[in-house]
């Protein structure tokens, strides 16, 4: 599996009114929820190699994501990750090799980010760290298995045709992921989400950012 996001990967940020720019130095396409959503969408995050190529980035749609929410299930929020179709590559630096990116490459980032939104708040701080580093392993290899029990096949829409999403579930929300086939290269597409239906859900290129209001939320290490 691609190594970079978690590695490599930096995360890019902006300031107030610029949060898009990340955004919009990305040579692949963004995927969103298509127009049969029509709920609020906002701009998450972006992740970018050392060289500063952007690799990936989240949108977001529904509510606004927290771990404070007793009980969890009353969030409804859909979140899209797009993966830059990358072949194996050197790094940046060109001290070693970055795996090819992957639909499992998607898996892992849209389930690490559902974890980053749902660990259990009646768990003690101190013990949220160990909980999140044993269940970040656990999506890691799960990603690495999409073939396997653990997933099942659910075909939605991507820019109007019928895909193929490997599908789970948990208690703490469902995640898919798949592939793109829009520009050359291609790119993949991971989800996660809880409150919404991943069924009916269909997904398309964004041509507008502007749908996206803007709003900014760390889905690789959310503050407390």
């Amino acid at each position: 599996m691609e190594t970079t996001s978690r590695t490599a990967a930096q995360e890019v940020s902006a300031e107030a009114g610029r949060k898009v720019d990340g955004y919009l130095l990305a040579a692949f396409p963004w995927y969103g929820l298509d127009e049969a959503f029509t709920g609020p969408r906002w701009l998450m995050q972006v992740g970018a190699a050392a060289d500063g190529t952007v690799e990936h980035g989240a949108t977001g749609h529904g509510e606004e994501p927290t771990i404070k929410v007793e009980p969890p299930q009353d969030e409804r929020f859909a979140v899209v990750v797009t993966v830059a179709s990358r072949p194996v590559r050197r790094s940046a630096d060109g001290t070693g090799v970055l795996e090819a990116t992957s639909v499992s490459t998607a898996a892992w980032l849209a389930g690490s980010g559902l974890l980053a939104q749902t660990w259990p708040t009646q768990m003690d701080r101190t013990l949220r760290q160990d909980w999140l580093d044993q269940q970040t392993m656990l999506a890691w290899e799960l990603a690495d298995d999409l073939g396997g029990g653990s997933w099942s096949e659910l075909m939605l829409p991507v820019d109007g045709v019928p895909t193929s999403f490997a599908y789970r579930e948990s208690e703490y929300g469902w995640v898919l992921a798949g592939s793109a086939s829009e520009g050359p290269e291609g790119v993949h597409i991971g989800a996660y989400g809880r409150g919404m239906s991943a069924y009916g859900l269909g997904f398309s290129v964004i041509q507008d950012l502007a749908a996206y209001d803007g709003f900014f939320y760390n889905f690789i290490g959310a503050d407390e």
